[in-house]
């Protein structure tokens, strides 16, 4: 019996050829169920969802200055003068200040500086705060006045009042024509002027009916006013603790006096501002040793408020 004679090739070509279109098929089913998915316009959206909530603003600032820095020298040796007798090393360290330990420098920082003599001493310290909501819907802004307003109320400064709103006066209704005023002409009384029958004599006023007593002529009261007065309070020298103007968006400024040792006396003052989510606390003191007199109000309120001024353009630099 004769053989079928073998083709090299002949058989691989056909298996070949049925792996492809077998891939083929298949590839063609893939594509087809990849594209055969849910149209985007058939996506159902959640009806109760609603508008996205608004996101109160950040605060404007971000970073806070190295403070230690932030004081000029010549504004040290107005602040502290018992440093001018120190020697050259303590008079350095002095001026330097020690920086404050906080864990976030972007959210606090602060500074002291100290210079005492025998009978004299001086004490600077400078706290700065940027306050952070994490509260979505509350502005840094609006916690930074939350903050402030405990400061303010724990020194016991009083807000300001808030103003209430202006009314028109009421409108007067017109009298009509022909009608007697309602007001301003005794019962009885004739358009001529005279006194009805039976009433008394124009001559002499009638007696109180209440009273029994006849008023004076000329209208006056029987009875002598009232001469208790309210008694005048102390007067105000401009210096007590109060609410300062044109120092960042709100300032207040404190004034604290108290006896230290047998004759000793301290001044604290404090000013104290915010500028946007930025709170700044400057702390001034003075302190006296064997000396009867108290330190000067007036002029440790003036250092302490114009090294205020000079952080608050800082901050606006």
């Amino acid at each position: 019996m004769q053989r079928k004679r073998y083709t090299p090739g002949r058989t691989g070509s056909t298996a070949r050829t049925a792996v492809v279109l077998t891939l083929g098929l298949g590839l063609g089913i893939g594509l087809t169920g990849c594209s055969a998915g849910t149209p985007a316009d058939d996506i159902t959206v959640d009806a109760k969802a609603g508008p996205a909530a608004p996101v109160a603003p950040p605060g404007r600032y971000r970073t806070l200055f190295e403070p230690c820095g932030a004081v000029p020298q010549a504004t040290l040796k107005d602040l502290l003068p018992g440093a001018a007798a120190l020697a050259d090393p303590e008079r350095d360290k002095a001026y330097r200040g020690v920086a404050a330990v906080t864990y976030d420098t972007d959210r606090r920082v602060g500074c002291t500086w100290k210079a005492d003599t025998p009978d004299l001493s001086h004490r600077l310290v400078l706290d700065i705060e940027r306050v952070v909501s994490y509260d979505t819907a509350v502005s840094d802004d609006d916690r930074a006045q939350e903050v402030y307003v405990r400061k303010q109320l724990a020194a016991g400064i009083p807000l300001p009042p808030t103003a209430p709103p202006t009314t028109a006066p009421p409108t007067a209704t017109p009298t009509p024509p022909g009608t007697a005023p309602a007001t301003g002409q005794a019962p009885g009384k004739t358009p001529s002027g005279t006194a009805p029958a039976g009433s008394a004599p124009t001559g002499k006023p009638p007696a109180d009916a209440t009273t029994g007593t006849t008023p004076p002529a000329g209208g006056g009261s029987a009875t002598a006013p009232a001469t208790g007065a309210t008694p005048a309070g102390p007067t105000s020298t401009g210096l007590e603790p109060r609410v300062l103007d044109s120092l960042g968006d709100i300032a207040y400024l404190d004034d604290a006096l108290s006896t230290v040792g047998a004759n000793g006396h301290q001044r604290a003052i404090s000013v104290v501002f915010r500028t946007s989510n930025v709170i700044v606390t400057v702390s001034y003191q003075e302190q006296t040793t064997g000396s009867a007199e108290a330190p000067d109000s007036g002029e440790l309120q003036e250092k302490a408020r114009n090294l205020a001024r000079l952080l608050a353009e800082r901050l606006e630099e």
